[in-house]
């Protein structure tokens, strides 16, 4: 996935940068040691920083149809990554790597994304954008001073460039059969008998787990004492209670 956006890059500044010059590109660390060595005009894309893209993160699952439309398995949906380089010009002279750091930026911005025309493998089988932007403030947590320090190299005008790539590597979820049109299949008759319940089974629903059943009281039986009050009035109006213990 890298290196399909690396190819892209290359030749997208081959193309409309340099025009087929005796520039080259590369994606070189640019170190102390590195800058040494350098002789020819070129360009270099280093790729100094890989995080995902948290903003473009999905929740749930992408639905996969065979050719009858059904669905055959679920997948997560892509995930991107922000692939950042930092872009350098180098020749002999400042006043041509500032020419050549602009025309990389006028051309950079005309873009919002890789061109779909230039993507291959992997990129072109996703069928995703694929966003990028070019010279914006860096992160807080980063500075591009703490880059070159990190190199050991020597602070140099530079673009920085981010990518955010779509990947797609993540566990496939085979589906169930799809509900067929057989439907449901009921028989109507006589119920058997119910079997007798038994002791230690599950326990019944509303119940709390472990409460011993409470048996039912036998026929005839009082299941308690109940008292019923009545009242009777006398000859005279006067009322009088008395209590009925066989209630």
């Amino acid at each position: 996935m890298i290196h399909e956006v690396d190819d892209v890059l290359r030749s997208l500044i081959r193309a409309e940068v340099l025009g087929g010059g005796q520039i080259t590109v590369v994606f070189d660390a640019p170190t102390r040691e590195w800058a040494a060595k350098v002789n020819a005009p070129m360009v270099n894309l280093y790729l100094y920083d890989i995080r995902e893209d948290m903003r473009r993160r999905e929740r749930g699952l992408h639905n996969e149809y065979d050719e009858r439309g059904a669905v055959v398995a679920r997948r997560r949906p892509p995930r991107y990554f922000k692939l950042s380089y930092l872009i350098t010009a180098w020749t002999k002279r400042p006043e041509d790597e500032h020419r050549l750091l602009s025309s990389l930026l006028a051309c950079l911005l005309g873009y919002e994304a890789l061109p779909p025309e230039r993507l291959a493998g992997s990129l072109a089988e996703i069928g995703a954008a694929v966003p990028m932007s070019i010279a914006l403030p860096p992160p807080e947590d980063r500075s591009f001073a703490d880059v070159w320090s990190a190199l050991g190299g020597e602070l140099k005008p530079s673009l920085d460039l981010v990518v955010s790539v779509p990947v797609t590597a993540s566990p496939t979820y085979p589906a169930g059969p799809p509900v067929g049109d057989d439907g449901l299949h009921a028989r109507f008759g006589d119920l058997p008998r119910a079997a007798e319940p038994v002791r230690g089974g599950p326990p019944v629903y509303g119940s709390r787990p472990g409460r011993p059943v409470r048996e039912e009281p036998a026929a005839g039986g009082r299941r308690g004492l109940g008292v019923r009050i009545t009242e009777n009035r006398s000859a005279d109006g006067n009322a009088a209670t008395e209590e009925d213990p066989t209630a």
